[in-house]
């Protein structure tokens, strides 16, 4: 059961969570509601995983990151859950030592995941469905980030899609089964949040995401 600090300062949140969690296999050993207590809880503690919000009443966790992973030691792994979106925070995170981010609309399946993998060593970001996710110039946040969390046969799948292949040519150009490629082909529809093969096409184009070349 992997051992877990809990720093984020939405009350009912964190009651829901210390509630779930256990029941799915993932032991709270401490909670706090600042930067500062949640470092002395992985100080005392030292948790497998250290799950943290971005803002806290004292700071923006992203200017403690370092302190907080030195403090863990090289053993924890410590991941963003919060409701920021910032593909450019995703970034700084990850280059300061963050093993994971996790937008809280993803939801409990997606965070329980990501702190399993964490804890097996993988690194993990997950952000909400990209259908919806668009500012006012109606360019997407994150593509990028998800993008890569397709398979690589995610990412053929995706490339032939877009040179317009049918279920049939990328069989036999994968090598592979119709039912294989139907199943890699909905693994990328849900992991894009879209809902059809024409959708993931429009996206994959509009913002660049594979070489069409």
């Amino acid at each position: 059961m992997a051992r877990l600090v809990l720093g984020d300062d939405h009350t009912v949140f964190v009651d829901a969570l210390t509630t779930v969690l256990p029941q799915r296999g993932i032991e709270v050993v401490g909670t706090a509601d600042t930067i500062e207590g949640t470092l002395e809880m992985v100080r005392g503690n030292r948790p497998d995983v250290c799950l943290l919000d971005r803002f806290f009443a004292d700071g923006d966790v992203l200017d403690s990151l370092d302190e907080v992973v030195k403090v863990g030691g090289p053993r924890m792994r410590l991941v963003l859950l919060t409701a920021d979106r910032e593909t450019a925070a995703i970034r700084r995170a990850m280059r300061t030592g963050a093993a994971g981010y996790v937008n809280k609309m993803c939801g409990l399946t997606a965070l329980v995941e990501a702190v399993r993998k964490v804890s097996a060593g993988e690194p993990v970001t997950r952000l909400p469905a990209l259908a919806v996710e668009r500012n006012a110039d109606g360019v997407a946040f994150g593509d990028e980030v998800l993008f890569e969390e397709l398979t690589p046969r995610e990412r053929e799948c995706l490339r032939l899609l877009v040179s317009g292949a049918h279920t049939k040519t990328m069989a036999r150009d994968l090598g592979v089964s119709d039912a294989t490629v139907r199943t890699h082909v909905q693994g990328l529809l849900t992991k894009m949040g879209v809902h059809s093969r024409l959708e993931a096409v429009s996206l994959a184009v509009r913002h660049s995401l594979v070489d069409e070349t």
